[in-house]
């Protein structure tokens, strides 16, 4: 080492120089450095000879036959050709150089392996040993100041498709397994790069900013080459691995551009290209909810919460309306704002309680601080190539949020991927119609012949109904019976007027002379009847009224008279849909009864005399009573309309205890014998009327639960309707089929005088044939009533002899002679 005469090395000291060339600086223009040994407390001179004796003492590395050690041995000397390269390589240009550089570099940014620390974790083996207690000290000195991510706070996780026993989406949505997918996509994100060399998802982001947008595209098959473990988890839970990366997507665009998120609060992330396109056809009925494309079709039940694509043509869409995103309410008690609650695409998120005042509401929402997001429905439809021939192509609805609005148009062919899911609302924040109803009010039709007081049933309907609505169906019109539209003679404005079945609403429409009525006006009480409401089309006013009542309904026969040599639809104007909604068919007839007539004659001067001016203060003890009724005391008007209002207000009787196979094997068998006669058709609305009157029959006696009584009473009722409808030939062979049920709750008195009944009116016809009109006196054998009483499982006739309604009908058993005896009156001649 040269030295100036003027510099501090011209010293012969050896100690002074060696602490000099400690101190001096490298450079000789420079100034010397400023000696550290002062600073600290060092001397010099013990220093210098510390180091001269290290030198002397240290062990000498190369000794005098160091060459012997690279001598020839030919024994060991052995290489492998072909791992020898004896090539000789011409210099390389400064071009190729540089390309070569570029590839290697290209190379090292694909693998990751640019982190010095990752290099010298592949060099050193025991670098992870040595660099874990630093690791560890640098994030607890991170933390000690505040500055430490959660991100960071978390280890690694090196096999993360390794769940532990739990489902995907549990997994996922651990905090350990949901840093690592967000770590491991935002590395995706930043580090991708594409066959050209450049980073795509990196300039898609910078292109998306540009063009002031709120989403960008990750292909799926890129993601499942890079990120096998992502591309995994993200079809199976979809909802959780989106929102990962929705939130990445976010924070590295912030991070690129922090004023972004004035342009865009939220950053999505949109799949595409999923290897699987499922078709329209193949779905089943559900919600569908893309994300972002939010989408109701039919989807199978494997694909239930998982990520499904499928394609189809834009046949409508709809305007761009708001939907709540994040919401604040107001609460009306103490005007505190409460929120804000962010809505979940599962369910609507509603406050509980009032933090300031406790109460449980009732709130409303505050309409300037909630934050709203557009979203657009449009309808999917197969498309045409796609359609199987002769069948009728499918549309779907689906809504799409954010920034896919107004993407598409009608006659576009799209691409649609997302979330299948049996969200049933659609995450629109209300309701999607609403439940059907059935008709539980039941409605009859009474047809006979003149003079059999059918008004007088009405009119006592109408006296004891709690809400009815009497009219005749001459007087009436379609619009009269259902609703119409008027012009309001004070605002000029269209206003609806209700009808008659609309006034009668939770209540009784009668009708009378139903049979004078057009086909159109009858035609147009049909959904009145069958759904309860009446739908209204007219001047721009379109709305459904509710008419929730029983329709009683009174008609003549054709030509006057009811034919009993004809079915009920033969004798009636009336088409097979008006008959199928009555539940109940009612046939009075005029028949010729002596006995009968006699009674109906001594009923009606007696009620003449009773209601009479003079008479009104006789004692109703002085009247005469139907002897029919026995001991059985009238209930009064008043007391009777109280308690069907009781009843129908109060008891709502349940099915939970209903014999279903007894209904069942009955409606088989009515279909067999209404197909056999050609008569009035059976269809399943008479189910429907079965269950009706089962319920009717349970709720008039107060009870919670429609027992078999109840059933069994239904089923009468339903054969005496069917029954009364056939032809005369064919209606005894019918009730001898059906006698079991058609007896059901019936007194055996009751049961047998109407057999006597019968014979009598035969006998009687018989014996004035051949001894004229004066014949007065009717014998009956009594082995011809105890066979047909045998018919009906009645085997002791002695009772019924000694029965009221055996005595008031002038019947005499004569035990001698085994005979019924019967008077009846003489028939009226002029000389009378």
């Amino acid at each position: 080492m040269s030295s100036t005469p003027g510099s501090p090395m011209s010293d012969g000291d050896p100690e002074r120089n060696l602490r000099s060339e400690a101190v001096t600086s490298p450079a000789p223009d420079m100034e010397p450095f400023e000696d550290e040994s002062e600073l600290f407390g060092a001397d010099p001179e013990s220093d210098a000879r510390t180091l001269n004796e290290e030198e002397e003492d240290g062990e000498e590395l190369f000794g005098d036959n160091m060459e012997a050690d690279y001598r020839p041995m030919p024994a060991l000397d052995r290489f492998d050709p072909d791992n020898l390269d004896d090539e000789d390589y011409e210099n390389i240009s400064q071009t190729d150089r540089a390309a070569a550089e570029a590839a290697m570099r290209r190379r090292d940014r694909e693998e990751g392996i640019l982190n010095r620390r990752g290099d010298l974790e592949l060099i050193y083996e025991d670098s992870d040993e040595e660099e874990a207690p630093r690791r560890k000290r640098q994030r607890a000195e991170k933390a000690a100041a505040g500055e430490l991510d959660e991100a960071e706070a978390i280890e690694s996780i090196e096999n993360l498709e390794d769940t532990k026993g739990h489902s995907i989406k549990e997994w996922v949505s651990m905090l350990g397994p949901r840093t690592e997918i967000a770590n491991r996509f935002k590395s995706f994100l930043r580090n991708y790069v594409n066959s050209k060399g450049h980073y795509l998802y990196k300039e898609r982001i910078r292109r998306m900013c540009e063009t002031n947008r709120s989403s960008f595209v990750v292909e799926f098959p890129i993601l499942a080459s890079k990120e096998q473990v992502l591309a995994f988890f993200l079809p199976d839970a979809p909802f959780e691995m989106l929102t990962i990366f929705d939130e990445v997507a976010t924070q590295l665009v912030l991070s690129i551009f922090p004023s972004y998120n004035r342009v865009s609060k939220d950053i999505h992330v949109r799949i595409s290209e999923l290897p699987l396109v499922e078709d329209l056809r193949t779905f089943r009925p559900s919600y569908v909810i893309f994300i972002h494309y939010y989408y109701y079709h039919y989807c199978r039940k494997i694909h239930l919460n998982q990520l499904v694509r499928t394609t189809g043509v834009v046949t409508a869409t709809t305007g761009v309306l708001p939907q709540l995103s994040v919401v604040k309410y107001d609460c009306n008690r103490c005007g505190y704002v409460l929120g804000p609650f962010v809505q979940s695409q599962n369910s609507e998120v509603k406050p509980g309680s009032c933090p300031e005042c406790q109460s449980n509401g009732p709130f409303m929402i505050n309409m300037e601080q909630t934050v709203y997001r557009n979203y657009q429905k449009i309808t999917l439809q197969e498309s045409p190539s796609r359609v199987p021939a002769g069948r009728i192509p499918r549309s779907k609805d689906c809504i799409m949020l954010a920034d896919l609005c107004d993407r598409c148009k009608p006659g576009d062919e799209i691409d649609v991927t997302g979330i299948y899911t049996n969200n049933y609302d659609g995450s629109l924040n209300t309701e999607q119609g609403q439940k059907h109803k059935v008709r539980g009010d039941i409605n009859v039709l009474i047809c006979g012949d003149p003079g059999t007081a059918k008004s007088q049933f009405l009119k006592y309907v109408e006296k004891i109904a709690p809400r009815a609505v009497f009219t005749t169906g001459q007087g009436a019109s379609a619009v009269g019976l259902t609703a119409y539209v008027k012009r309001s003679p004070a605002t000029r404005e269209w206003t609806l007027e209700a009808g008659a079945l609309v006034l009668a609403d939770q209540g009784v429409c009668l009708i009378d002379e139903f049979d004078k009525m057009n086909d159109q006006d009858r035609t147009s009480i049909h959904e009145a009847m069958e759904q309860q409401s009446i739908s209204i089309s007219k001047a721009g006013i379109v709305t459904s009224l509710q008419a929730r009542c029983s329709v009683i309904a009174a008609s003549n026969p054709i030509g006057g008279r009811y034919d009993a040599s004809m079915t009920f639809s033969e004798n009636v104007n009336l088409s097979e849909p008006i008959l199928s909604r009555f539940d109940v068919l009612c046939v009075v007839r005029d028949e010729v009864d002596p006995m009968q007539d006699k009674h109906l004659a001594e009923f009606v001067v007696a009620s003449h005399i009773k209601h009479h001016p003079s008479k009104t203060n006789q004692k109703e003890k002085e009247m005469p009573v139907d002897p029919s009724l026995g001991d059985v005391e009238p209930i009064p008007q008043e007391l009777l309309k109280k308690y069907i209002v009781y009843a129908k207000e109060n008891v709502h009787p349940k099915l939970q205890r209903m014999d279903q196979d007894k209904v069942a094997k009955m409606y088989s068998q009515l279909r067999q014998e209404s197909l056999a006669t050609g008569s009035l058709p059976i269809t399943v609305r008479h189910i429907e009327s079965m269950i009706r009157m089962a319920e009717a029959n349970a709720r008039i006696h107060l009870r919670d639960y429609v027992q078999e009584d109840d059933v069994n009473m239904a089923i009468r009722m339903m054969l005496e309707s069917f029954v009364e409808t056939q032809k005369y030939s064919v209606m005894k062979s019918m009730r001898n089929a059906f006698q079991k049920y058609l007896s059901f709750k019936k007194d055996n008195s009751e049961l047998l005088f109407y057999i006597l009944r019968q014979m009598a009116l035969d006998q009687l016809t018989y014996i004035r044939c051949v001894q004229g009109p004066d014949a007065s006196v009717v014998e009956i054998n009594e082995k011809d009533l105890i066979d047909r009483a045998r018919l009906i499982d009645i085997h002791d006739v002695k009772p019924f002899y000694e029965s009221q309604i055996f005595k008031s009908n002038n019947y005499i058993y004569d035990a001698r002679r085994k005979m019924i005896l019967q008077t009846v009156p003489e028939a009226a001649t002029p000389e009378n």
